[in-house]
């Protein structure tokens, strides 16, 4: 860790760095396990090139998920814009309880049901280091054309990572939304980026969210996430149905709920998503 990170890191904890072990940081940041004087451990995260305003909204949207206090959630101990940082409380891990699954798909369940206040969100936030739109909606079909996919799949073509012709074909079928998105529900409080790498086993072997892209929308967008790259139980869908039933026909749209993490994938970083995506877009044709 460099000196001059150091400087902006110990004015924000309880007494200063004792030790500082680099460890995985995800895909836009770098990361460290600090130990200060005092013995407490922390999770200090460094966005090199973050866009303005996106360690704060990492905070924010951890504590937002935290108000419903059903699944846990990593704890913030400090933010700084200037450097910029976020540090988290560090969080010991063991292996999954029994029951890991089953706590975790009825977690996720009560979650979604503590509800947020419309479709959206107060502010815009972010996925990854990409711009996500909040701007409430009164319908969620709207929302999710027109704040999740319209926007990406602009972006995307004008970026040269999609191909107009397939730009053009998603961009048609933002009409058929009203339809395609399924039966109106109350808004949901998602996490908004909820793959396997991003649920952490605390030290009661119970799930720990960390890293997340909140909003208001459909129980259905975090469900379909959690799919895309697998590494959940069936045993945690099916206590998330029995907590808090789905529709018949949820099955049938999750590859359309996925349209909106393929396309950030597309933007970020492009290759065989593409395809995939290609491939989600003709079974709604």
């Amino acid at each position: 860790m460099e000196p001059e990170l150091r400087e902006h890191i110990d004015p924000l904890l309880p007494a200063p760095i004792k030790t500082a072990e680099s460890v995985g940081g995800g895909d836009i940041g770098e990361a460290w396990r600090v130990e200060v004087g005092s013995g407490e451990r922390y999770f200090v995260k460094h966005y090199a090139d973050a866009p303005d305003g996106l360690v704060q909204a990492e905070a924010q949207g951890l504590e937002w998920l935290a108000q419903a206090d059903t699944v846990a959630t990593a704890r913030v101990a400090a933010v700084c814009d200037s450097a910029p940082l976020l540090i988290l409380d560090w969080i010991e891990t063991r292996s999954p309880s029994a029951d890991f699954a089953d706590a975790l798909g009825a977690g996720l369940a009560r979650l979604h049901a503590f509800g947020a206040p419309g479709f959206g969100l107060s502010e815009d936030n972010f996925i990854g280091k990409l711009p996500q739109a909040n701007a409430a909606c009164e319908r969620w079909s709207d929302f999710y054309a027109y704040r999740r996919i319209e926007p990406l799949v602009r972006r995307a073509r004008d970026a040269g990572s999609l191909p107009p012709g397939l730009a053009r074909e998603a961009s048609q079928m933002l009409s058929r939304f009203d339809t395609l998105c399924g039966p109106e529900e109350q808004p949901a409080r998602l996490h908004g980026d909820l793959w396997n790498g991003n649920v952490m086993t605390g030290r009661d072997g119970q799930a720990i969210l960390i890293d997340p892209s909140v909003y208001g929308g459909h129980r259905e967008m975090d469900l379909a996430m959690m799919r895309l790259f697998g590494g959940f139980s069936e045993r945690t869908f099916d206590a998330y149905a029995n907590e808090r039933p789905l529709s018949e026909e949820a099955a049938d749209r999750v590859l359309f709920y996925q349209f909106y993490p393929l396309l950030v994938h597309i933007t970020l970083f492009g290759g065989g998503y593409v395809d995939q995506f290609a491939q989600a877009l003709r079974v709604y044709r």
